[in-house]
Formats: C-alpha cells, structure tokens, sequence
C-alpha cells in the first residue's frame, strides 16, 4: 500500500509507460489495449456515471497493469 501511494513510483510507472508506447518491441495491438480505454475514459467519463472513481485513478490502474503486463510479455526492464 505504501508503494502505491509513493510519488516517485507513479513517476517511474509513467516513464516506463512513456518508453513501452514509444518501443518499437510492443506491439500496436498492444498499445491500443492500453491507450483507447484509458482515452474514452478521459474523453466520456459519464458514460458510467454510477462508477465513483475519477479518471486519474483509472489511468494510474491501468498504466501499472500495463507496464507489468508488458515488460513480462516482451522481457523488457
């Protein structure tokens, strides 16, 4: 629990989501299983109005099972 709510590891986690958007190694499939929900979830939060969790928290879910979920997959550290 600690970790979570560490600053510096959210910071690595988006570095390391930054890198594995930008490698050439994860396929595109792969970025989009990542990028299009997070993208309508910023874009039409209403959708699920009955859903009480902002759109930071869904991001920050989603972008620390993706980064493990990658760099398992493709063997990247």
């Amino acid at each position: 629990m600690r970790k979570l709510l560490s600053l510096r590891h959210w910071q690595q986690t988006f570095v390391r989501i930054f890198q594995l958007l930008r490698s050439k190694d994860v396929s595109l499939l792969d970025k989009l299983i990542f990028s299009v929900p997070v993208l309508l979830y910023w874009v039409l939060p209403d959708v699920m109005p009955f859903m009480p969790v902002d759109d930071i928290a869904v991001t920050m879910l989603l972008a620390e099972w993706f980064a493990r979920r990658m760099e398992t997959k493709y063997n990247i550290k």
